[in-house]
């Protein structure tokens, strides 16, 4: 943490990443229906289930998640609050779904946490997501690294998209998002919500290093935390099938992901975010449509391809 009574008083010595349970749950659910023709038949849906939080033993929020992968939900929910710096100050989390919590241990707390959490803003979007403070406080302090993407690459990406076998596909009612380097699809996650989808990205890009070299490990598995570098978003594009609101553009932004793509739309807040920040926002992208949104001067345009 920032704060520099927290701050260990020794040299720092190499740590390990957070130790995380692996508490995946099923995401689907078979019911039976009747059709309209008055038949039962079977179908599965998506199984929405509630997920509360601890940090040091203090109840932080329930998040209603598919439980696809808890753990980097957790942590990216964390990182995108602001309430934690870096990866190495978390030592773990630990998911049990017989009690339906997230229990996270911390290295030195999470100073002014009761300040920090006291004022909630419930966002947009299924599953209302919520986020701490003041929405708008880090936005000018944001800087997005130069990136620019080819109309050849978004047309790679979302053709990526459609091929990639999903929950959406067989059960529906959930949001996808991933994470591109280029036409290349590094994560995909779906949720109940599209910030659920986000903040888990997130935290797979904390627990992942830039390159696989990256990482070089001392003994008893410690990372050198002077040599690891989590994955940053300078070369990155963020997809998702959600509309792109105000939440979903600053959590990008924090990411240090310029340019993102949606199926959808786009709300007149995240424009106006977009806008400030400089990122490039690309919506209603299926097939071989799309239109930009913001940050025109990150998409190199082939109007020939269209």
């Amino acid at each position: 943490m920032n704060d520099s009574t927290l701050a260990p008083s020794h040299p720092p010595q190499p740590l390990d990443l957070p130790r995380l349970t692996q508490a995946q749950a099923p995401l689907t659910q078979a019911v039976d229906v009747i059709n309209e023709r008055g038949e039962t038949e079977q179908v599965h849906i998506p199984a929405e289930r509630a997920l509360t939080v601890y940090v040091d033993r203090r109840e932080l929020v329930t998040l209603m998640t598919l439980g696809a992968h808890p753990e980097l939900l957790v942590l990216g929910y964390l990182r995108n609050q602001r309430l934690v710096d870096s990866v190495f100050d978390i030592e773990s989390i630990t998911v049990d779904w017989e009690v339906n919590a997230a229990a996270v241990r911390t290295r030195h707390g999470i100073a002014r946490i009761e300040e920090r959490t006291a004022s909630k803003v419930v966002t947009t979007g299924c599953g209302q997501g919520s986020v701490f403070g003041g929405l708008m406080d880090e936005v000018d302090r944001i800087e997005l690294p130069q990136a620019q993407l080819t109309q050849a690459q978004l047309y790679g990406l979302v053709n990526a998209i459609r091929l990639k076998e999903t929950t959406y596909k067989s059960a529906g009612s959930v949001h996808g998002c991933a994470l591109f380097r280029g036409e290349d699809m590094l994560v995909f996650v779906e949720d109940v919500g599209r910030h659920n989808a986000i903040d888990t990205i997130a935290g797979w890009m904390w627990m992942n290093p830039e390159a696989p070299s990256a990482a070089p490990s001392t003994q008893a598995g410690q990372t050198d935390t002077a040599s690891f570098q989590p994955m940053g978003g300078a070369d990155k594009v963020f997809y998702t099938t959600g509309r792109l609101t105000s939440e979903m553009v600053i959590k990008s932004a924090q990411m240090g992901v310029p340019i993102v793509v949606s199926r959808s739309g786009m709300t007149q807040m995240g424009h106006a975010v977009a806008q400030q920040l400089g990122l490039c926002a690309i919506g209603r992208a299926t097939n071989r449509r799309f239109v930009c949104y913001a940050g025109a001067h990150r998409l190199v345009l082939q109007p020939e391809l269209a």
